[in-house]
């Protein structure tokens, strides 16, 4: 009698402990992040690029601060405008006389720092964003003096950083306003080829820069 009731209760302590450990195995499998079981709720893929991000502007005529407000329509951005030191110079009067002949001191000594116009002091660090977009103007087919300024000081701040371009035009191309930008920003990373907004585009430049900023891939974080 003994014997048989000994038998029952190991049988019943056995039960007990298979159940016990079939409940825990439930519970770790449902409480295990999902990252932990090769799931991944992060948005955009690997390929996103994220980080703060800079639209640096300059505009003469108001077509790249046109430009600027639809693209920061489209992305959390901080912005900042270029502005040349003296003001109220007519860069376009006399056939573009004054714009030419800055375009022109930059091309005989890109080097040297007095070849550059000059510009007043800039309100944000480029340095302190992972992502930075220029909008500049094309005078006579190069990048605007006054930006090339802002490059040439600040240039070496965004070494390391994803740079976008954007440049606006009349009707000319803009393979010397790329060349310009590789050469004062040797050290960014180009996120991907330069949009061109000219005047047989610019009505469109909404959903060009919409489709831009799609190539472009940028993941945006709260600012």
């Amino acid at each position: 009698m003994m014997k048989r009731i000994l038998s029952i209760t190991l049988v019943a302590l056995i039960f007990t402990v298979l159940l016990s450990c079939e409940k825990v195995e439930d519970v770790t499998a449902s409480d295990t992040p999902k990252e932990e079981q090769g799931q991944s709720e992060e948005p955009g893929g690997s390929g996103a690029v994220s980080g703060k991000t800079l639209v640096v502007y300059y505009s003469f005529t108001g077509n790249c601060r046109s430009i600027v407000n639809s693209l920061t329509a489209g992305i959390d951005a901080d912005v900042m405008e270029i502005l040349p030191t003296e003001e109220g110079l007519d860069y376009a009067a006399n056939n573009y006389a004054i714009g030419s002949s800055l375009i022109a001191a930059i091309r005989e000594k890109p080097n040297a720092a007095a070849s550059y116009p000059a510009i007043k002091p800039v309100t944000r660090n480029a340095a302190d964003y992972e992502n930075i977009i220029i909008v500049t103007p094309l005078w006579w087919s190069n990048m605007a003096a006054i930006m090339q300024s802002y490059l040439f000081k600040e240039g070496a701040k965004m070494k390391g950083k994803n740079v976008g371009l954007i440049v606006s035009s009349h009707s000319s191309g803009i393979a010397s306003v790329v060349a310009d930008a590789k050469r004062l920003l040797p050290g960014v990373t180009w996120l991907g080829d330069a949009l061109w907004i000219n005047n047989n585009n610019r009505a469109q430049s909404e959903s060009l820069l919409k489709e831009w900023l799609i190539g472009l891939n940028i993941k945006e974080n709260a600012m």
